[in-house]
């Protein structure tokens, strides 16, 4: 196997599933790996030699006596050996990547995926397009918000769970989906041609009214910030400016932040986007390790918005950087935490390219907010809690959104 110089980056992430935002993703392929011929029998580690001869023993065994031969692929094998040997450390964010699952990785922190781009959600048990993505394969192709999806590939779906028909849907770049969609009481048939999907890290609403309030004044801006990833802090400036403008003129009275369901990014971010809203040399999080000195991140810039009012939303699915934002915001009384208690990510990770495309992410630290808390395990609870109540069969809408209702309604007192 080649080798190659690691490259490093400290991160601070959580990978999850998302099944119900977009359907993007791409099909498990492994990377060539030829397995030498050569057996190293034995290794000297930490002054102690380590017999391999068992592991040698049951390669072998598996290898001549399984009954499925097709099976027996050695780079699965050799793959899920390292997977074994990282996963017995007993740390979910201590994991070994193989190629295809270090670049979906990579791709997620971009913000690119490969799919057709369209926001799926069910209502009265029906899976429903929430809506497509500007410019994406399914709006070119005449995907509609609030079509049905009645068929995938001619195969009817009705009573599949959201996470199947995602499944079905998603595809490789260039590949096609055939999909019968339920309009207006009629069934349309539509191929769509699967592409590379760019995701925005942020979202904001500046002119549509969050309330229910008529004067024009009363108007609250609504910044959703999805990860922490590589063109976070760009997309950030825009939107951010764009605010600002907004608050300058008197236009808006106050913001919402919304980092819910934001299952974190890189650590950096967090600390910068923070300086946003905080003073300068204020403490964002301490980064406590065993492997590294322990390090202080403070706010080193002048933010543009130091003293627009502002509230934060936060979930079950805020971690990681997210709470690290929320928490700071918080610990220096900066902003009202509205929803429900957050995952509880308090870990920091460095992912490290192996080289041959395969990845290491080794958890070598904790992090703890300004006031001392570590949230590891237990998340951060919000200081009004609010938690929504979607009717059976939906997903949720502002229709039913109480959480931001009660955003909007501080910051409008």
């Amino acid at each position: 196997m080649k080798t190659a110089k690691s490259n490093i980056k400290i991160t601070n992430l959580l990978l999850v599933a998302s099944v119900a935002v977009l359907l993007f993703g791409t099909g498990y392929k492994l990377g060539a790996y030829n397995l030498s011929a050569a057996r190293v029998e034995k290794v000297s580690t930490s002054g102690k030699d380590m017999d391999f001869s068992m592991f040698w023993k049951v390669w072998d065994t598996v290898e001549k006596k399984y009954v499925d031969k097709k099976k027996v692929d050695k780079k699965k094998m050799y793959y899920g050996a390292i997977k074994g040997m990282v996963a017995s450390i007993e740390d979910p964010y201590t994991f070994f990547l193989t190629p295809v699952e270090n670049k979906q990785s990579k791709d997620g922190l971009e913000g690119k995926f490969e799919g057709i781009g369209a926001q799926l959600g069910m209502k009265e048990n029906r899976v429903v397009v929430i809506a497509p993505l500007k410019n994406s394969p399914a709006e070119k192709a005449g995907v509609l918000a609030g079509d049905y999806i009645l068929k995938v590939n001619n195969e009817v779906i009705a009573g599949m769970p959201l996470t199947q028909v995602v499944s079905k849907v998603r595809g490789d770049k260039g590949t096609k989906v055939h999909l019968a969609l339920g309009r207006n009481g009629k069934e349309v048939e539509i191929d769509v041609v699967r592409d590379t999907i760019h995701v925005e890290s942020v979202e904001t609403k500046l002119d549509e009214k969050l309330s229910s309030c008529t004067s024009a004044c009363d108007k609250v801006a609504y910044l959703k910030l999805n990860q922490f990833g590589d063109g976070t802090v760009d997309e950030w400036e825009q939107k951010v400016a764009e605010i600002k403008a907004k608050w300058d003129t008197g236009t808006i009275k106050g913001l919402v932040l919304d980092l819910r369901d934001n299952p974190g990014g890189y650590l950096e971010s967090s600390v910068y986007l923070a300086g946003e809203f905080l003073e300068q040399n204020k403490l964002v999080v301490k980064q406590e390790s065993t492997s590294y000195e322990n390090k202080d991140y403070y706010v080193t810039r002048k933010g543009s918005l130091l003293d627009i009012p502002m509230t934060v939303l936060i979930n079950k699915g805020s971690a990681s950087a997210a709470e690290i934002l929320s928490g700071a915001l918080r610990d220096h009384n900066r902003a009202k935490l509205i929803g429900e208690k957050s995952f509880g990510k308090g870990s920091v990770q460095e992912a490290i390219d192996l080289g041959d495309g395969m990845g290491l992410h080794v958890t070598v630290a904790k992090w703890v907010l300004p006031k001392g808390e570590w949230i590891n395990g237990t998340g951060i609870e919000p200081q009004i809690k609010v938690e929504n109540v979607v009717p059976e069969g939906d997903t949720m809408s502002r229709e039913n959104d109480s959480q931001l209702d009660k955003a909007v309604e501080l910051l409008l007192k």
